[in-house]
């Protein structure tokens, strides 16, 4: 935890200046092979169709947002909490308002998770610059408490948090109506406005010099305390690589740098046969396992960290996998996918009981 913690303090500046087991398991991984269910994700009832993060529509009372919160291995995770707008209400005020430590949303914090909030911050003012596509927020005084360690996390959550709602790609900060320029105790930069350029969850790979490489982002997962499994985002620094969805492949096949905690869910002996952008928006990619049978059912959990993944480090909006080029596939929890009905990222993720 330590080593984690310094290893992205120390990458940061390099950051900011940047632009499936043995053979006859094939894409079965060892953690996978046990009985436990693979991370809920919600497709329907996306509170944050609107890009201003208004209201919803009159009539449409309740549904699930996705905030990002610490776990109890200091990982910052997308959870999908329940939600009920009141009249006028915003999307984004209110998620800024459940992510406070201890607030009056607490009850909806999974067991395990944290708010990165400090406790009694209030939210004075939001605002959105459709222009800019910016989310402009002013908070109280509160704010400004808290512990050095938790910077970093505080200002990841509410980056992350924002930036998933369609039309927000930049978040801008203030306290009592004086804008931040840098962080209050530890002074991480606040270089106008943040982006997801900040990345979340920094590590380094083995060998690269941070100042001298490029970053992906990859999807693995963990188990909650009660079993259950949610996705976690990893801003992991590379040497620079002239294909980011490659790269990002690679990276994920090679699997989670902390073994303990993460889990990777593809195997090293499967290999990547063709991976292409498309117009419209649109990763096409081929596996190559000769271990795979026409037909089998595939782990959700690999097919849904294949999709955020490339997704998240490409901008597309769909995900047309194949596998030993066989485009219809079905995965261990029934869905499908198929050349005519590729893979979308999820409106939410992580939707756990506990």
């Amino acid at each position: 935890m330590i080593q984690k913690k310094w290893i992205r303090r120390s990458a940061y500046v390099a950051l900011l200046a940047l632009p499936v087991i043995t053979a006859g398991c094939g894409l079965f991984s060892q953690q996978t092979s046990k009985s436990i269910d693979p991370p809920p994700v919600e497709e329907t009832g996306d509170l944050n169709s609107d890009p201003t993060g208004q209201a919803l529509p009159e009539g449409e009372e309740s549904s699930r947002m996705t905030v990002y919160l610490q776990d109890s291995n200091g990982y910052l995770a997308p959870i999908a909490v329940p939600l009920t707008l009141g009249e006028n209400e915003t999307a984004a005020q209110k998620a800024l308002e459940i992510m406070v430590d201890n607030g009056a949303y607490a009850s909806l914090i999974p067991e395990d998770f944290r708010a990165m909030i400090p406790q009694g911050t209030q939210v004075l003012k939001y605002e959105y610059d459709q222009e800019r596509k910016v989310a402009k927020v002013n908070l109280s005084g509160a704010f400004l408490e808290y512990n050095s360690q938790d910077e970093r996390d505080i200002v990841e959550s509410i980056t992350w948090t924002l930036t998933a709602m369609p039309g927000i790609e930049g978040v801008e900060l203030s306290v009592e109506g004086e804008p931040l320029t840098e962080m209050p105790v530890a002074a991480f930069p606040i270089q106008g406005e943040l982006t997801r350029k900040i990345g979340i969850n920094i590590e380094t790979a083995e060998g690269v010099n941070p100042a001298n490489s490029s970053s992906v982002i990859l999807y693995f997962s963990a188990q909650s305390m009660n079993n259950e499994e949610y996705y976690v985002p990893v801003t992991r620094l590379i040497e620079r690589s002239d294909s980011k969805e490659h790269a990002a492949m690679e990276q994920l096949i090679q699997g989670p740098l902390d073994s303990k905690t993460l889990s990777s869910v593809i195997l090293p002996n499967v290999e990547v046969e063709n991976l292409e952008m498309q117009d419209g928006g649109l990763v096409k990619i081929d596996l190559k396992d000769e271990a795979y049978e026409s037909g089998q059912p595939i782990p959700t959990e690999m097919l849904q960290s294949i999709v955020l993944s490339l997704t998240e480090n490409t901008g597309a909006t769909s995900v047309q996998i194949s596998i030993n080029g066989e485009t219809n596939l079905v995965d261990d929890s029934n869905n499908t996918y198929s050349e005519s009905a590729p893979a979308t990222r999820p409106h939410h993720l992580n939707a756990l009981e506990s």
